[in-house]
């Protein structure tokens, strides 16, 4: 029975919850206000997902469902804005060295994550396999589309989330603090973020962070890296029999293309509605991190427990190390 009380903690959870996100929306969007401009200024991806994570841990999470959805459908939408300001041409000659480490990159942590998933921590297979899967791809796309091949319960898929997630958090906080300690450059930080990072999100949010040309980089390298979800789906079913089910294709990274080559080819005497569309998508990638920090919970922590995030941290730091030796001595 739902007391008093207990609408009225509901009701207040959801009053600062819109309160927080229409303040937040307000002052990005001053930005286009003569004038204004920098009282726009702080609100960056971090600060926004610092706030979102902050509300979550405080009063727990309010309207999960409108946050999943929204926080989906909007990255998407962001990302394919983010093509309008990008030149196809060099963006691909910015990204290739990046693409090139892309297939021994996700072979190999897929092969070190199952071997620290199950011989290591012994780890249930499905569990083992989906974090794995979601490092070396493009985070909870990844498991998402991993999942129902490999037949995963809903605890193993909110398990691997949750860990994915906490680890996407901090991710976003810290990669571009490490890159100006390491003085990297641009292209530097920018592919190291979009292989060591795990989901779309966090890492153009740390590329976006860094710099302009970090976030070109890093964009495309992971979109790039995202598309390996169809064939590693596919070798799923291969490998674990399963056989009838349905692959989600990340059908937004065609449209991430398109932009890029309107952007170049039809829009090149025009570059102001490329510029335009672009500073809207960043706009709505900002907002995007609210959602996304918002969307943990005590609860997202309990679950997750201590070996699936042990296999996360220890891949993590893996494949984060491998890459910047990759970066400064290959």
């Amino acid at each position: 029975m739902i007391t008093t009380a207990t609408r009225t903690l509901q009701g207040n959870k959801k009053t600062i919850y819109v309160t927080l996100l229409s303040v937040l929306t307000l002052f990005l969007f001053l930005d286009y206000v003569p004038g204004m401009q920098a009282l726009s200024a702080w609100v960056t991806p971090p600060v926004a997902l610092f706030l979102g994570l902050i509300f979550a841990l405080v009063c727990g999470q309010a309207h999960p469902k409108f946050n999943k959805k929204t926080s989906k459908y909007l990255l998407q939408y962001s990302v394919v804005g983010l093509g309008f300001g990008m030149n196809l041409q060099a963006s691909l000659a910015s990204g290739k060295e990046g693409m090139e480490f892309t297939i021994i990159s996700v072979v190999g942590t897929l092969l070190i994550g199952w071997f620290i998933g199950r011989k290591f921590l012994k780890i249930d297979r499905n569990t083992a396999y989906l974090i794995s899967s979601g490092t070396a791809i493009c985070g909870g796309s990844a498991i998402a589309a991993v999942g129902p091949v490999l037949k995963a319960k809903d605890s193993e898929m909110s398990v691997a989330l949750g860990t994915i997630f906490i680890l996407n958090a901090i991710a976003l906080f810290i990669f571009p603090v490490i890159g100006h300690a390491l003085n990297m450059d641009q292209q530097q930080f920018g592919t190291w973020a979009a292989i060591a990072i795990h989901d779309t999100s966090s890492v153009v949010g740390a590329g976006a962070a860094y710099g302009e040309e970090a976030l070109k980089v890093a964009t495309t390298i992971k979109l790039t890296r995202a598309l390996w979800i169809i064939p590693m789906a596919f070798a799923t079913s291969f490998i674990f029999k399963s056989k009838g089910q349905k692959i989600s294709i990340p059908w937004f990274i065609f449209f991430f293309v398109l932009a890029m080559v309107v952007n170049t080819y039809l829009l090149d005497g025009v570059p102001e509605i490329g510029a335009a569309i672009n500073s809207v998508a960043r706009k709505t990638l900002t907002i995007t991190m609210f959602f996304i920090g918002a969307s943990l919970s005590l609860d997202v922590l309990k679950t997750v427990g201590i070996k699936p995030l042990v296999q996360g941290v220890l891949l993590w730091v893996v494949i984060s190390l491998s890459t910047l030796a990759y970066i400064y001595f290959v």
